[in-house]
């Protein structure tokens, strides 16, 4: 049963994160929504980690930065993690992709 209080929709952003305690590793998000993100990795992280995560939307935008995620779970190569702490104009960027991801084909601009 899925306990997500935000729908999260497919995505495919390169990703890299680090943490206070020198984990550092890159992945691939694959599902993103306002409150959290799964992302594809090599590298070992424990649940109860805090990361600072940084997802590059595409090669020429800087990146999206989560100042803290928390990750809830890691199985089969794949971490999910939970945001707790983005800067004002993150959380602006985020709202706006996530709300862009979520509109119907129709709906999406040609800049999207």
């Amino acid at each position: 049963m899925d306990q997500r209080r935000h729908q999260r929709v497919s995505v495919r952003f390169h990703s890299s994160f680090s943490s206070v305690n020198r984990v550092e590793g890159e992945g691939h998000v694959v599902d993103l929504s306002l409150r959290g993100c799964g992302i594809l990795t090599q590298a070992a992280v424990h649940p109860g980690t805090t990361l600072t995560v940084r997802m590059h939307q595409s090669p020429d935008e800087a990146a999206l930065t989560v100042q803290q995620a928390v990750v809830r779970w890691c199985r089969n190569g794949r971490i999910g993690l939970e945001f707790v702490t983005l800067q004002p104009d993150d959380w602006v960027r985020l709202q706006a992709i996530v709300k862009d991801l979520t509109r119907q084909p129709y709906e999406r601009t040609d800049e999207s």
